[in-house]
């Protein structure tokens, strides 16, 4: 595009977004010589003008520019539209790149100029405000204790964007970087222009459609790309960053923070709803990732022995030192590793042992020798030998650089890289057992008792020892499997550790039974043990998952049935007296809106928590959120930060998925940015849980007043979604949400059980379609009529959610989500995909409700935050999503032109046109880029 084309800020913003207007600018520039290059300047003549068209009507919308836009893009032939299609959206992932290396420059600018100022987010923030407030050094322990943030990248990735582009933009943001050093000869710059045009002109030639859907075992290995890339590096630089900030402020204490931040997985683990997730998949993906794991380690050794080239001609080493040695030669046999000759060095001797003992690790062959590591404890007890030798001779510089940091790898990665949790629908399980149950001659049918009936048969199962299957029984394909998958876990946990897998979640919890199955079933194979003293082993904890909002209203009086039970009690204290529970974000949007899901998942939160206490069980909870505004999607810092603070206090996860992936963890600079403001989020949520600073009292009218709003809003968002006998026409037509299936995203799919009903049908691709089509309608509807409602033209009452917007968290996030949300949202493109609805009435009367809403939800923010414009409060946001949907419009337009066709062609009968079907996906990959979402 022209150098015009990539100005994505104004020229009154503040001198360092010069440096990121240079680069889109820059990038803009090599993407327009390459369409000259590829199509010709009529190509980069028509993307200016329709570019041009797009920017002047956002400025100012006038009907006959408008009609002369449409024209224009009506007008483009195939081939030609197929490649502005590519233009724009190359030039949204260009921008991408050009703002995320903005985001790293920023803070490196911020901490270069800012001298002894402490930046507000950061690690640093967090503990200075707890040396101000006098908060004494056994009160930091404690606090620093209780923070645990467990991030988990999921089963179900919306991530629309393939590997091999991933890798390009890498390359590409790795050489934009360049730009910044200021030691660049003037042919320096050319060669680095040089190479950048080869990577866009790659990029131009690179499909960025997958040509079949990704394998589970494609999605494994796309998850363990962040690990490989980015947080085997990040991670512990952000414990290395939080210890030295203890030691500044508390210099007393000799800090070695717990473990508090760590990654988990669902890839390769979550069966629910994706029979390509089985039991042999789920030990393929441990082997995987532990294989990763074991070449980080090889690769750290190697660059730690390169380092560690002291002499015992001018050094003593440790006694413990020369006799691991002595033990290693007498039982390690060096095959993969060369003998390191010089006898005066010590450390690269030990060093090479221990290659040949990781190298061993995998040989189940070796399995219980001291040739191999049977436990990452093993490896890290090496490293502290090491560690201490060097101290001893006051070598303490390099252990703390070479030692201490690969030891926080091993305690964070151990030798299966990350949990993986097991998911499965409580369904899959109640029939398993009804099976099982009924080839014992224990019960005729298990499925038709009662809950009463279930728990109390479950509960006397969960005490008896005696075994419910038999190898002499023949099973169903689907039963077998799900008794494989337990036998895998406890196989798993013997080879990979007892952390590879601890949590089996169980999707749809609706009674205690679904918990007791699974726990009976654990049993079976070992999982769950009482001993003949009464004492319970347990290593793995059944966790429910909580979706829609009646399971909401009904999990505090589960989990008390649960807790009262004396066996499951004691598998709990087993556990160390912590019971994960998770929150569906997703689904309960999609069941009852943006409003009453928050609100909802705020009384669940605080109710399942009193009900845990009674017990004294601490709780961790689990937020299933997604990457998109309408599924709970967020900032990291911000989810943290918006849960009740009491209810933190057993730790945090949080699911990562889709675009956040690659947006948040590509990039070393920003991994270490979303990690640190996450920690910062953590320490200040545990001292508020700590030391509370809002009053119970007011906290407690504005919980009335947002139940309030949140029952209005369930009626309006329900008469619509639920009782409109028309509303699944007006979807269906009015986005494309059938296409979106066709886009081969993840391996799951689309629906549940291949039905067309709302119910079944899944949430990302819910909130996806209506992203695409610009509504974004689960993340703002029914707001503005619940918030009017609640005014009723009352000034008192419009200064009360004033306050709340001001003093209460929940509230606060709530409207900065709605804003984010119609900030997005365009309903005059929305119209645009209106227009594909065949029957006129309806689409005339449920765009006019839609249109309504969106209007009285804008202007009733507008009102309670004191703002004159959506964002206002956030212009950084504002300003790029401003400024970005010029850019998007033209993909949307040529969207709904490219559906009209291809329903049109379907409709007659007439066979799909796989370019036409291709263009179409284009755009749907070029609108997530230009938004920054997919589902």
């Amino acid at each position: 595009m022209s150098e015009q084309a990539g100005t994505v800020a104004t020229t009154n913003r503040p001198q360092s977004n010069n440096l990121l207007r240079r680069d889109v600018r820059f990038l803009g520039n090599i993407l327009g010589d390459v369409l000259v290059h590829q199509g010709g300047h009529e190509l980069l003549e028509n993307v200016e003008k329709i570019r041009e068209m797009s920017k002047a009507l956002r400025a100012e919308f006038l009907p006959e520019l408008y009609e002369e836009f449409k024209q224009v893009i009506d007008a483009l032939n195939p081939e030609t539209r197929h490649q502005v299609i590519r233009a724009f959206a190359i030039y949204f992932q260009l921008v991408n790149i050009a703002e995320q290396n903005h985001r790293i420059r920023r803070k490196r600018d911020y901490e270069r100029s800012a001298g002894e100022t402490v930046q507000p987010g950061s690690i640093e923030s967090a503990i200075q405000v707890l040396k101000e407030k006098g908060i004494s050094v056994d009160n930091v322990k404690e606090i620093i204790g209780d923070i645990s943030l467990e991030l988990v990248m999921t089963a179900h990735p919306t991530e629309a964007t393939r590997r091999a582009v991933l890798d390009i933009h890498q390359r590409i943001a790795a050489e934009m970087t360049e730009l910044d050093n200021p030691n660049l000869t003037y042919r320096e710059r050319e060669k680095l222009r040089e190479k950048l045009l080869n990577e866009v002109l790659t990029l131009w030639q690179t499909d960025e459609l997958r040509d079949r859907k990704p394998t589970v075992i494609d999605e494994v290995r796309n998850g363990m790309y962040y690990f490989d890339e980015t947080l085997f590096e990040v991670l512990p630089n952000v414990y290395e960053e939080l210890e030295r900030c203890l030691d500044k402020y508390y210099p007393s204490e000799d800090w070695h923070v717990p473990t508090y931040l760590r990654f988990g997985s669902w890839i390769g683990g979550d069966r629910d709803g994706n029979p390509s997730v089985t039991a042999k998949i789920t030990w393929e993906t441990l082997t995987l990732q532990r294989g990763l794991a074991l070449k980080k380690y090889e690769q750290l050794l190697k660059e730690v022995m390169e380092q560690l080239s002291f002499s015992t001609n001018i050094i003593t080493v440790s006694d413990e030192l020369l006799e691991s040695i002595k033990k290693d030669r007498e039982t390690i046999e060096l095959r993969s590793v060369e003998l390191w000759r010089n006898e005066k060095e010590p450390y690269k001797i030990k060093l090479g042992y221990m290659l040949e003992k990781l190298a061993n690790t995998s040989e189940v062959t070796l399995k219980g020798t001291s040739k191999r590591y049977e436990s990452a404890d093993e490896l890290i007890a090496d490293l502290y030998v090491i560690d201490r030798s060097l101290r001893n001779h006051f070598a303490d510089y390099v252990a703390d650089t070479h030692i201490r940091k690969l030891v926080r790898q091993v305690e964070l990665f151990g030798f299966h890289l990350a949990a993986l949790d097991v998911r499965q629908h409580s369904k899959e399980h109640e029939n398993a057992m009804t099976e099982v149950l009924a080839n014992m001659n224990i019960v005729e049918n298990y499925a038709d008792l009662n809950e009463d009936e279930k728990i109390e048969l479950l509960h006397s199962l969960l005490k008896d020892p005696r075994p419910l299957t038999s190898p002499h029984f023949a099973y169903s394909d689907s039963t077998q499997e799900c008794l494989d998958v337990y036998r895998t876990i406890y196989r798993a946990q013997a080879e990979f550790g007892v952390n590879c897998i601890s949590s089996y979640l169980i999707s749809m919890t609706q009674g205690a039974s679904d918990m007791l199955e699974v726990m009976v079933f654990a049993k079976e194979v070992g999982l769950f043990r009482k001993e003949a003293n009464g004492t319970v082993r347990c290593t793995l904890q059944a966790v429910p998952l909580f979706e829609t909002i009646d399971d909401l209203h009904a999990a505090p009086g589960i989990m008390e049935q649960l807790f009262a039970l004396p066996i499951y009690r004691q598998s709990v204290e087993a556990r160390g007296n912590l019971h994960e529970i998770m929150l569906g974000y997703s689904d309960s949007n999609k069941d009852g809106g943006v409003v009453t899901a928050n609100w909802e998942l705020r009384v669940a939160l605080n109710a399942i928590t009193s009900a845990a206490k009674k017990f004294d069980v601490k709780l961790k909870f689990f937020h299933g959120r997604g990457g998109a505004l309408g599924r709970g999607g967020m900032p990291l810092n911000r989810s943290i930060l918006a849960q009740p603070p009491h209810t933190v206090g057993g730790g945090i996860k949080i699911t990562e998925q889709g675009e956040v992936l690659s947006s948040r963890y590509s990039m070393k600079g920003i991994a270490y940015r979303s990690l640190e403001q996450a920690t910062w989020a953590l320490v200040t949520a545990s001292r508020l849980a700590k030391y509370p600073e809002q009053e119970a009292g007011a906290t407690a009218q504005w919980d009335e007043i947002a139940k309030g709003i949140s029952e209005t809003a369930l009626n309006k968002y329900q008469d619509l979604i639920f009782r409109d006998p028309d509303f699944m026409t007006f979807f269906k037509e009015s986005t494309p949400l059938s296409e979106v299936g066709e886009l081969n995203i993840g391996s799951r799919p689309a629906k549940r059980k291949g039905s067309d009903r709302f119910e079944d049908l899944r949430a990302i691709p819910w909130v996806f379609a209506w992203t695409q089509s610009r509504y974004l309608l689960p993340a703002w509807y029914a707001a503005g009529t619940a918030l009017q409602e609640y005014v009723g033209g009352d000034v008192n009452r419009l200064d009360t959610l004033r306050v709340m917007y001001a003093k209460f968290p929940f509230f606060t996030t709530l409207i900065d989500t709605l804003q984010n949300a119609l900030a997005k949202a365009d309903l005059q493109i929305a119209k645009e995909y209106a227009g594909m609805i065949a029957d006129k009435v309806i689409r005339d009367r449920i765009f006019t409700l839609i249109e309504v809403e969106y209007e009285m939800t804008s202007s009733l923010i507008l009102q309670i935050t004191g703002q004159a414009e959506i964002l206002d409060n956030l212009p950084v946001i504002q300003e790029s999503i401003r400024l970005r949907n010029p850019y998007v419009d033209p993909l949307s337009y040529m969207q709904v032109q490219l559906l009209k066709e291809l329903r049109e062609k379907r409709a007659n009968g007439e066979a799909d046109e796989p370019e036409l079907l291709r263009e179409v996906l284009l755009t749907i990959n070029g609108i997530a880029a230009g938004l920054r979402n997919t589902g």
